[in-house]
């Protein structure tokens, strides 16, 4: 399959329904809570394919590696976000794992796409 556009990209299309997993589960968060948790899984989660479509839209690849990476950074953020909500009481275990497991592999992907990347322009050089 050739990819025409950052949506026929995997992990872009993983990420974007992590994104939506993420805002249908804070949506059951306490409401005193909107400033807190639920903004920052919110904003973590859509960094991750924001970050995706943003770097694909460079003429670089090496500006598109580094948007991988910022990309890379907000999946560990929303992590960390996810575990403190499990922790506090906010997320179900079930739907804790869930999502900290999808997290996982978006962060693998991405880590192989950076590889991927890397190797065609060491090759191209």
């Amino acid at each position: 399959m050739s990819i025409r556009s950052y949506q026929d990209l995997e992990v872009w299309q993983m990420s974007m329904d992590l994104a939506v997993d993420c805002y249908k589960s804070t949506a059951k968060f306490p409401k005193e809570e909107t400033y807190g948790p639920t903004a920052q899984i919110r904003r973590a989660s859509v960094s991750v394919p924001s970050n995706i479509a943003e770097g694909y839209g460079r003429d670089q690849s090496g500006s598109f590696i580094q948007f991988l990476r910022i990309s890379q950074g907000s999946a560990r953020e929303l992590e960390t976000q996810l575990m403190l909500a499990q922790r506090v009481g906010f997320l179900d275990d079930d739907i804790a794992v869930t999502l900290l497991k999808t997290c996982e592999r978006i962060s693998k992907m991405l880590r192989s796409l950076i590889k991927s990347i890397d190797n065609s322009r060491l090759q191209s050089a």
